[in-house]
């Protein structure tokens, strides 16, 4: 399968695929990488799409750099890569992974997508902070006064990054939209994806046994029977 390595405004990213008209755009989800869409573009070039998969920042090529795993720079970026690839490909739909969906409903809510898929969505960040928080056994006016608190679990409570899911919650979402949910995901409740599914009438998947990373033989194998059925 051909690939093309790309930088989009200083953003590496991999292109899959022979020429087409229809272009995937593949956002990965925390601890991920632009290679992991390699898996998909397997399925989906030889139908007759292209993939195009992007590093986030902290991951992949982007480790060690300045860049922030931050809404307010992931999303301006994602939209950046979006117009890029509007320049070029006449129709585009979205295939996101956990974190990497949230950041895609505030990036493309306006967006002229063709269709979504979503694995193991992130879809309520405020409600996942105040998660973490209850964890962590940390209170607001606690964050509020520190700033940012880090756990014992690996991630860094943010006052501003709770502020800012909570001042932009996901209000509109056009595109057709399937989504592969495990009943074991420990960070999005049946109840918060119920409420997506029906506000926008989404397609839902459900594997009981599966979890948040879908990463047994089980799992996979669940993944690329929804995503063949979907291509």
């Amino acid at each position: 399968m051909k690939q093309t390595c790309l930088l989009i405004q200083q953003v590496p990213a991999l292109l899959y695929g022979e020429e087409s008209e229809h272009l995937w755009l593949y956002v990965h989800g925390k601890m991920g990488r632009k290679e992991e869409a390699a898996s998909f573009a397997q399925l989906a070039c030889p139908r007759g799409s292209q993939v195009l998969a992007i590093d986030l920042p902290e991951h992949g090529e982007r480790s060690g750099t300045h860049a922030a795993l931050t809404p307010w720079e992931v999303v301006p970026e994602l939209r950046h890569v979006l117009a890029w690839a509007q320049g070029r490909w006449s129709q585009i739909s979205l295939r996101a992974t956990s974190l990497g969906t949230w950041f895609s409903l505030l990036a493309f809510a306006e967006s002229n997508l063709s269709e979504a898929l979503f694995l193991s969505p992130v879809l309520d960040m405020a409600q996942l902070i105040e998660r973490m928080m209850t964890w962590a056994g940390v209170t607001e006016p606690q964050l509020q006064r520190c700033g940012e608190i880090p756990t014992t679990f690996g991630e860094t409570l943010s006052w501003r990054y709770l502020q800012y899911a909570r001042e932009h919650p996901v209000r509109r979402w056009d595109p057709q939209t399937a989504l592969l949910y495990g009943g074991r995901d420990h960070l999005t409740d049946r109840a918060v994806v119920d409420t997506f599914v029906r506000r926008f009438s989404w397609e839902l998947t459900v594997l009981p046994q599966g979890e948040h990373w879908f990463h047994t033989p089980e799992e996979l194998a669940a993944l690329t029977r929804w995503e063949l059925a979907h291509l």
